[in-house]
């Protein structure tokens, strides 16, 4: 192997020109197929089609032909990499499909996922969504032993360590959980090798991982980071990968092994308040039922006088469903949402935004003129967008704007594959609720009650993370990574 410098500190943060987002960000969205028969290229294309929500950076998908390898990945929507002619070109049984939004590394297309890299028994293909809190570790351990690193994310260090105990002499199964040992933080992976199929999740599962079958062939198995990706394909679903487990699929069907010593079920709570999709089903229901309860707890926990509820599109718009309900106030849509915007590199000149220029969202005027509004959202982080949103409802002649907010706070950043801001530029990290209601022009603002947030799950209030409202980390954050991103009083 070819010993390689470790890239620039700057490399490791994502290049853009965009204004930071007013949105948590999630990380990316992985598939895997295993269906002999099947047109596994163009059925991951689907997959990761349903999957887009999770990540618009890059994308990628990787197949296997027994031990041939074929892969093709680049910047752009899913529908931008990939046509007929190049599914056409990716032949097999098996395949690995990635969506990135990048959290480390940059954004350019040598960090599209998923990441090959190969080994004594034969190439791996590896998705991942999450994030290491070990990775200069574990880059020191691998640029010491002269891998080649060709990129800048912690999803190649996984592999690159899986290999190594596979180079040491382990076998596909025995060198992964080996190396899952080597790895801190949050996780789930789709990986793809000439023998299988292997999905897993880290020991507090802290990001989603499903697993669905297709057809009435038992040995067609699919594992996706949400059940809307089973759907599109036509598959059913079957369980969720554990904390803690690594499923493993070949001709002879899918065997489990439990790993983790000690795993703790703590999937992000944020995945269900904001980041999956409606569609998708956790603990046996859509997440769409559990943002109505959200929205309907809201309104008893802070009613308002108005005269309607409108929802920040598309993902406030269940809770402000609920709100409505609960309280009686009528529901009525106020903004209407371009669906073509998404991630841009093209930005409005500073004129343009001036003139008003609305790329995303703009305001039915014959239904705000004249109305005190409630408008619900699922969260706030640095609190520009919501600036701007109220300043347009106004412009349109709305006459009061209570705003609601379906989750807590959000005091703290994620060291766990959703791209925040660092704690000094979370909004209420550093203001009084009061003090945000000024900020964002508001005549009130209320948010939903962490205890609230949790009972709504139906679930065990104790297998989330809500690190993000608490600061109650559930893997513990190395302090020079801590002191990047948390304001120092929190750090002490």
């Amino acid at each position: 192997m070819i010993p390689n410098q470790p890239p620039s500190s700057d490399e490791y943060l994502a290049v853009t020109t965009e204004t930071p987002p007013d949105k948590p960000e999630e990380a990316c969205g992985v598939f895997g197929i295993y269906a002999p028969e099947q047109d596994v290229a163009k059925l991951t294309y689907f997959g990761l089609y349903a999957l887009q929500h999770r990540g618009q950076e890059s994308a990628g998908i990787a197949t296997f032909d027994g031990e041939k390898v074929f892969q093709h990945k680049n910047m752009g929507l899913v529908s931008q990499v990939f046509n007929e002619s190049i599914l056409s070109e990716l032949p097999g049984n098996l395949a690995v499909g990635h969506t990135r939004y990048s959290t480390t590394g940059s954004s350019r297309v040598v960090n599209a996922q998923p990441a090959m890299v190969a080994s004594r028994l034969g190439t791996l293909a590896l998705a991942h969504n999450g994030n290491l809190v070990n990775t200069p570790q574990l880059r020191e351990e691998l640029l010491k032993r002269n891998y080649n690193l060709l990129t800048t994310t912690d999803s190649e260090l996984i592999a690159w360590a899986i290999a190594e105990e596979i180079n040491n002499g382990h076998s596909w199964l025995d060198g992964a959980i080996r190396a899952f040992n080597r790895c801190q933080g949050a996780y789930s992976l789709a990986i793809g090798t000439p023998a299988g199929l292997m999905g897993a999740r880290d020991p507090n599962g802290i990001r989603p991982l499903v697993i669905g079958t297709l057809g009435n062939n038992p040995q067609r198995y699919v594992i996706a980071s949400e059940t809307c990706a089973l759907d599109i394909i036509g598959a059913e679903y079957l369980r969720d990968v554990e904390p803690g487990e690594l499923v493993w699929i070949t001709a002879d069907g899918m065997a489990s092994f439990h790993w983790a010593k000690q795993p703790q079920r703590k999937l992000c709570i944020f995945e269900m308040i904001y980041f999956a999709r409606p569609d998708s089903v956790m603990h046996d229901e859509s997440l769409y039922s559990y943002r109505l309860r959200l929205g309907r707890q809201l309104a008893k926990e802070a009613p308002v006088v108005a005269d309607i509820v409108i929802g920040v599109p598309d993902s406030g718009i269940p809770a402000a469903i609920g709100f409505s309900q609960e309280s009686g106030i009528p529901y009525a849509e106020g903004l209407i949402k371009n669906r073509y915007v998404g991630r841009t590199f093209i930005q409005p000149t500073q004129k343009m935004r001036e003139s008003g220029i609305r790329m995303k969202l703009n305001p039915l005027k014959d239904v705000l003129e004249g109305r005190k509004i409630v408008l619900v959202d699922d969260s706030i982080v640095r609190g520009t967008t919501s600036g701007k949103l109220v300043q347009t409802l106004r412009d349109a002649g709305a006459v009061e704007v209570h705003m609601r907010v379906s989750s807590p706070p959000v005091t703290h950043p994620c060291f766990y594959g959703i791209d925040t801001d660092s704690q000094d530029q979370l909004i209420a990290a550093t203001k009084s609720v009061l003090e945000i209601a000024q900020q964002i022009g508001v005549d009130s603002l209320a948010y939903l009650s962490k205890d609230a947030m949790v009972q709504a799950t139906q679930y065990d209030p104790n297998s989330f993370c809500s690190a993000c409202f608490t600061g109650n980390y559930p893997i513990q954050i190395p302090e020079p990574i801590k002191r990047s991103k948390l304001l120092l009083e929190a750090v002490s």
